[in-house]
């Protein structure tokens, strides 16, 4: 029997605390389904980044301290995301990007993550001259895709879809190649736990520098754990021997 969904695309987007994988987490989920060429169903979630959110990013995103305060961990909303998106291919704009941050996370929780992709991003490049930019912005103005909410997850998923629709419709007879789906090579390592040395010697800086954190440190990996204690010896120093003697 062929499975219902096998040919459904699972149109995805996230927003982020910041664009480095290894040291910035997944703030919200957003994606849509697009089945026999229509958008037919839709998923969004909020995901706990265990850490104050930068005023830049409240600004680009919308997305408040207080709206992923009690969100789900970034495990569990994960797993919402893969039972929604079960085994259909993914799409998005500048796939890799979003892709990265779904397999560290996924990687990070003892799961595997391997999808076939579609990317807008590389279709647009390839078939279109206009605009000059090729950003989802740009794409979404030239086309006249109107997004509610830019910069949010499901509405910049809906997007897309939208523009992959629009560019499937004119090009797919002439660059067929272009939209089926491929695999996404990422060589991705398990980030694992801060150890009990580390999170010991990040209290002990963080009291005797009288440092205020935004970032809750037992949501650490071992190797932000790492950067942080490195950053706060380039900035403050260690603690004398002395003091750490007598605090043993």
């Amino acid at each position: 029997m062929i499975p219902k969904n096998e040919n459904d695309l699972i149109v995805v987007d996230l927003e982020m605390t910041g664009l480095q994988v290894k040291t910035d987490r997944i703030l919200e989920i957003g994606a849509v389904r697009i089945h026999e060429d229509q958008i037919t169903d839709s998923f969004q979630t909020f995901v706990n980044p265990h850490r104050r959110l930068e005023e830049r990013i409240i600004e680009l995103t919308g997305i408040t301290d207080d709206m992923v305060a009690d969100a789900p961990e970034a495990d569990a909303a994960l797993e919402a995301f893969l039972a929604f998106a079960e085994d259909c291919p993914l799409l998005g704009h500048n796939i890799r990007f979003d892709y990265g941050f779904l397999k560290q996370c996924a990687i990070n929780n003892g799961r595997k993550f391997e999808r076939k992709a579609l990317d807008t991003l590389k279709i647009a490049r390839k078939v279109l001259k206009e605009p000059e930019k090729k950003s989802l912005d740009a794409l979404c103005g030239y086309f006249s895709i109107v997004r509610d909410h830019a910069h949010r997850a499901v509405d910049d998923a809906r997007a897309t879809a939208e523009l992959y629709l629009l560019l499937k419709a004119q090009y797919q007879e002439q660059e067929p190649g272009l939209f089926c789906p491929k695999e996404v090579h990422l060589h991705i390592k398990k980030q694992g736990p801060l150890t009990p040395a580390q999170k010991r010697d990040l209290n002990h800086l963080m009291i005797y520098h009288r440092i205020e954190s935004d970032i809750e440190i037992d949501s650490l990996t071992k190797s932000e754990a790492s950067r942080m204690i490195d950053k706060i010896y380039a900035k403050y120093g260690r603690i004398p021997k002395q003091e750490v003697s007598d605090n043993v």
